[in-house]
């Protein structure tokens, strides 16, 4: 062997040492993205170990130049999503393509679904307008349900559990003579999702009330209030349906019904979503209109996101502070139903370690009953209290508004609507 061989076989070996380092630096790091999102989707972690691992990414993702943004990992709840549903979800909230190589870098595979699924969103955000109003708008209010005194039902357990709540709202309801009366039987305080929905004619729909995500939960699952037994318990005898709904999913006005598409998953042996909605129609009395459900949402319900002001009206968050699929999403559902959307304030600012699914700063879970608007504030640092009592004033300007701290119960997840019933009794 020459001199010549020996020196040039070494000079070659230098040289390749950079470009190997380099390939093991960029195959570590793909495999760290993969475990990265293996730990992303585990859910024996907590939520709080789940926004740590997101931040992680992020360091990962700087030589690419890709970003998770900190309102995605603020907002972060895996609930029982599974690896792709999580990974979908990051590029169409973050804006990323999901590329061959960013697929395999986070999915050790490519997904060819996933990127469907982000042109199609595309596709429809370009497709509607851009620009959202800023202000709302002034709009006359249509009642929409069927004439008759109305009474706010709230559970038994509202009092025992949060008293300063209750009194407070009962206080205001004194002050306006609202009827209201307590329900028997209950297990739990959100009495909308488990209560009857009472149609236009006057007619009550109880659905079957298992939702997913009180499942795989002892303590939630046996907070699950059997709704034969309370319907019995208090008097009321509604028509029953199979259909897996809550309450809190289902917003009424004037011929129409809102419901989220969490129905489709929480009713899986419908393999025929038109006939699932054609059947809820007609039970509903309504034309039903589905809009998405916001991923990470414990519960995924309409109230959450939207109300009904009128029949062509609806108000919800603002969708300036919105994530892009949601809107492109809701954007389409607004054209499809020739819809106006009032976009008033809300906000995710506001964290809690012990109650990360709380639902500190959603407004548009008001109580609307008769003439009456109580609209929850939130008094926190970086509220929109005033901001949403202004908008709130200029939409409803025939009606009465009151403000209430309903704090401690929109720490545990949901504020007046998912606490109410408003039922319409013959007059």
């Amino acid at each position: 062997m020459s001199t010549e061989f020996i020196i040039g076989t070494i000079i070659g070996l230098i040289g390749i040492i950079p470009v190997v380092i380099q390939f093991a630096k960029w195959v570590r790091k793909r495999h760290n993205l993969r475990n990265l999102m293996n730990k992303l989707v585990d859910n024996s972690l907590s939520t709080k170990e789940h926004k740590k691992v997101l931040m992680l990414m992020n360091v990962k993702l700087l030589p690419i130049g890709k970003r998770i943004s900190s309102e995605y990992i603020n907002s972060f709840v895996l609930n029982k999503r599974g690896k792709e549903a999580v990974f979908t979800d990051l590029c169409l909230q973050n804006d990323w393509e999901p590329t061959k190589e960013l697929c395999e870098m986070f999915m050790n595979g490519d997904y060819p679904s996933i990127r469907k699924k982000y042109w199609d969103m595309k596709k429809v955000h370009q497709k509607e307008h851009k620009s959202a109003p800023k202000k709302a708008e002034k709009v006359e209010a249509v009642q929409a349900q069927p004439k008759g005194k109305e009474v706010v039902y709230l559970s038994g357990l509202l009092e025992e559990q949060f008293p300063e709540c209750f009194n407070r709202l009962t206080t205001i309801l004194k002050k306006h003579s609202v009827e209201f009366r307590l329900l028997k039987g209950t297990k739990d305080i959100w009495c909308k999702d488990y209560m009857p929905i009472q149609t236009e004619s006057g007619k009550l729909i109880q659905f079957r009330y298992e939702p997913s995500y009180l499942k795989g939960n002892k303590e939630w699952e046996d907070s699950r209030s059997d709704v034969k037994e309370v319907c019995r318990q208090n008097g009321f005898e509604p028509v029953f349906s199979n259909i897996n709904l809550d309450g809190g999913n289902v917003l009424l006005c004037s011929g129409r019904a809102i419901v989220s598409d969490r129905i489709f998953t929480e009713n899986p042996e419908y393999t025929d979503k038109e006939q699932l909605v054609k059947v809820l129609s007609e039970l509903l009395e309504a034309e039903v209109i589905i809009i998405p459900a916001q991923n990470g949402d414990m519960t995924g319900h309409a109230d959450g996101m939207v109300r009904f002001v009128d029949h062509d009206t609806i108000l919800g968050n603002n969708r300036s502070d919105e994530y892009k699929y949601w809107t492109n999403c809701i954007e389409k559902v607004l054209k499809d139903y020739n819809l106006k959307y009032i976009d008033v304030p809300f906000f995710y600012s506001y964290k809690d370690s012990k109650h990360p699914d709380h639902a500190i700063g959603v407004y548009v879970n008001y109580l609307e009953v008769g003439n009456l608007i109580v609209l929850p504030v939130f008094e926190v640092e970086g509220n929109k209290d005033d901001e949403a009592i202004a908008a709130f004033k200029q939409i409803f300007p025939d009606k009465i508004i009151e403000t209430i701290n309903f704090n401690d119960v929109a720490l545990e997840g949901g504020v007046l609507n998912c606490t109410t019933w408003v039922y319409r009794k013959d007059s």
